[in-house]
């Protein structure tokens, strides 16, 4: 599996502040949030590359079953 990359992305605070709302109301952080749109941006697009794998929907994962 290929390690995750990083990127510097600057923001205005408006564009920022819209963004974090956003994410707040999809349950997403901020991060999670850009790479949602820039993924959906490349499959609208037909750039999405094959393989790609889907994201983690938001909110909490599924809680393991515990011991009974």
């Amino acid at each position: 599996m290929n390690p995750r990359k990083s990127i510097l992305v600057r923001l205005g605070p408006a564009v920022h502040d819209a963004l974090a709302k956003w994410a707040g109301d999809e349950l997403r952080s901020t991060n999670a949030q850009i790479e949602f749109l820039l993924r959906k941006a490349l499959f609208d697009a037909g750039r999405l590359p094959s393989g790609t794998r889907e994201m983690r929907r938001p909110g909490r994962p599924p809680g393991r079953p515990g011991p009974e």
